[in-house]
């Protein structure tokens, strides 16, 4: 099946790396017109890139998810350029470890800043714009740290079951607009947060990053890790039209960790 979001305007922030670029190449593919921000300039003009060279279009903004005039002009941008927007991963997200009597406040905060904030402001200032045009489909990045606890992942969790249930609560604002708002529950899938996980899996007393491979033997009941596709191919059956009688739902990816 191609063009399974054809036309359609998506905007995928966090999407220069890991799960935010797999999904925003996924959506190129299937025919959307993609909107990646980031504050990494240098991989989203990379992910932008890929994108055309693919065949696909999109183009890149940097975007500070925690700030609220960012958004403002982000999304002033996307109506400048496009006229509507169809689809919102609200990708962009952070993972701080460490044992809660340890963490800082400012990192307990920070982290809270990107992942919750981001997703609240996301939604606050995309989904007017999709209202405009007779609705649209947000997709809200969670984790399976936000069905379960995890030690050393305490704040870590906090944030992702704010994103669990805020998007439960958005979706019923928004279900007479036409706007469906899900939420996406990954597991221990390859990206770049790993490097920022220090004490899940990594050598006592080294800051080395775990051993996802090690770590996906043990816990999940397929035995191996995922990639940013596996999450994308979700991420594209929300966005698109197949899944338009689902909103307000959790969809897991996770080889089956939660439920071991």
């Amino acid at each position: 099946m191609a063009g399974r979001v054809q036309g359609k305007v998506a905007l995928v922030t966090g999407g220069a790396s890991g799960i935010g670029r797999g999904c925003a190449e996924r959506l190129a593919q299937e025919g959307a017109v993609v909107v990646v921000t980031d504050v990494q300039d240098h991989k989203g003009a990379e992910t932008v890139e890929a994108i055309a060279k693919a065949g696909g279009k999109a183009s890149y903004l940097h975007h500070d998810v925690t700030s609220e005039q960012a958004w403002i002009e982000v999304i002033a941008k996307v109506k400048a350029e496009h006229g509507r927007l169809d689809i919102l991963v609200n990708n962009a997200g952070i993972g701080l470890g460490g044992s809660v009597f340890e963490m800082s406040l400012a990192d307990f905060q920070r982290q809270q800043a990107v992942n919750v904030d981001g997703v609240f402001l996301g939604c606050k200032h995309s989904i007017p714009l999709m209202r405009e045009n007779g609705g649209g489909s947000v997709i809200n990045m969670s984790s399976v740290a936000g069905l379960k606890g995890a030690p050393n992942l305490a704040g870590y969790c906090a944030t992702k079951g704010a994103v669990r249930l805020f998007t439960k609560a958005v979706a019923m604002e928004c279900a007479a607009d036409h706007v469906r708002v899900n939420s996406v529950h990954p597991g221990i899938i390859e990206t770049p947060i790993w490097v920022t996980v220090i004490p899940q899996g990594g050598p006592p007393g080294t800051n080395a990053p775990p051993d996802l491979d090690a770590m996906s033997q043990m816990a999940v009941p397929l035995g191996t890790k995922g990639y940013p596709e596996d999450i994308a191919n979700g991420v594209l059956w929300l966005a698109s039209e197949e899944s338009r009688y689902v909103t307000g739902a959790e969809l897991v990816i996770d080889g089956g960790l939660s439920v071991r």
